[in-house]
């Protein structure tokens, strides 16, 4: 049975689905009609984090052009330039059982890719959610929707999945930044060019 979160809700997702090894982290959305004559381009993006909530380097940095992480802990399974027809339109896939020891955090980011050129914002986003699947039964376990809370924002950290006593457990994050990709970037502390 999926359970429904709320932004700021933390759940486990280890301790009360035991055998959970490997799941789907699914994002999608849909884009208000508007006349900016451009589509919108969403990415979804992982980083990985170690106990100061900071990446230690590129590779930490799940996204388009990185698609698996170390030890194949995390494999994105590709962009999506339209965000076209029902269901997820990225996904991100986890499996625990390789996510490195010095990884303490994986923040799910989504940003719009040339945001400022195409005058596009989070504002004109709608129906965005976040859901996990349970890799081996295909079950959905929760579900986050994010809710129309933005206006400017050009990158939203969705949810975080986090370790704690041994266990992974998901958060509800839904905050919005001003400055897509690059702000994401320093936040988790990596360098933008």
């Amino acid at each position: 049975m999926s359970i429904n979160l709320s932004k700021g809700q933390r759940i486990d997702l280890t301790k009360s689905n035991p055998g959970l090894k490997k799941i789907i982290i699914g994002l999608g959305w849909d884009t208000n009609k508007y006349s900016g004559g451009y589509d919108f381009d969403l990415d979804a993006s992982a980083f990985l984090a170690g106990e100061d909530g900071k990446a230690k380097n590129d590779l930490d940095f799940i996204f388009y052009n990185n698609l698996v992480g170390p030890n194949e802990c995390i494999v994105h399974t590709g962009d999506n330039r339209t965000g076209e027809g029902d269901g997820d339109d990225e996904q991100i896939i986890v499996d625990f059982s390789k996510v490195p020891e010095h990884i303490h955090k994986i923040a799910i980011t989504v940003t719009i890719h040339d945001a400022i050129q195409r005058k596009q914002s989070f504002g004109q986003v709608s129906n965005a959610f976040v859901h996990i699947v349970n890799e081996e039964t295909n079950e959905e376990v929760l579900r986050y929707d994010l809710g129309e809370d933005f206006s400017v924002e050009t990158a939203v950290v969705i949810c975080e999945l986090y370790r704690y006593n041994g266990e992974w457990k998901f958060s509800a994050i839904g905050s919005g930044f001003e400055g897509g990709l690059a702000a994401l970037c320093r936040n988790y502390g990596l360098q933008v060019g």
